[in-house]
């Protein structure tokens, strides 16, 4: 009789381990991709603001259609990334096509605020100046959002490795997510500044 006690306690506990891991995981899970998409509301509202800004510095830069040109480009292709990395958040290779376009993107970004330095009535534009600060605003919030996201991905990484969560991960295919890098723009150095 207490072997069999011994026994229902035991598989119920197990059970209960397992029942317990496995709503942590769906839980976290949950939450990173929940996170992510907090990202791409600002991604979205950033590749909104593009073509205002881009058709603003048109006015001001017309001998300087290519950096316009990959600068629209590069938002495009964000855009392309962020579609797919909206389909499945944490996946390694979306998070780092969509780091990669990012990067692109805020580089050429960067070329062509440095391009505008060289254009006085364009920096002194009202429409331009509202949509840097809108652009500025919404680089900041999405610095933030990666910020929560990475955290959810490492919340629920750290969980699914975990003893005995790891067990539950292996025997119902939880995969490990993915953290979105940061977008580095691809001007490393401060440009030179000659008078």
């Amino acid at each position: 009789m207490g072997l069999l006690i011994f026994s229902v306690v035991l598989v119920t506990m197990i059970a209960v381990i397992i029942i317990d891991g496995y709503n942590d995981l769906v839980n976290y899970r949950n939450r990173y991709k929940n996170t992510y998409s907090q990202i791409d509301v600002q991604l979205q509202r950033r590749y909104d603001l593009i073509p205002n800004f881009v058709e603003t510095a048109k006015e001001y830069m017309k001998h300087e259609r290519e950096t316009l040109e990959a600068v629209i480009t590069a938002r495009n292709s964000a855009m392309n990334a962020s579609s797919r990395a909206v389909q499945n958040p944490g996946d390694p290779q979306a998070m780092q096509q969509l780091g990669n376009a990012e990067g692109a993107l805020t580089g050429a970004l960067s070329r062509l605020m440095v391009l505008s330095e060289s254009y006085p009535e364009f920096k002194a534009d009202r429409a331009m100046s509202q949509v840097m600060e809108e652009l500025s605003f919404t680089e900041n919030r999405i610095a933030f959002a990666r910020q929560a996201f990475n955290d959810a991905v490492i919340l629920y990484n750290t969980k699914s490795e975990s003893f005995p969560t790891n067990l539950v991960t292996n025997t119902f295919n939880f995969t490990a997510a993915e953290l979105l890098p940061e977008a580095i723009p691809e001007i490393k150095t401060a440009p030179r500044v000659s008078f």
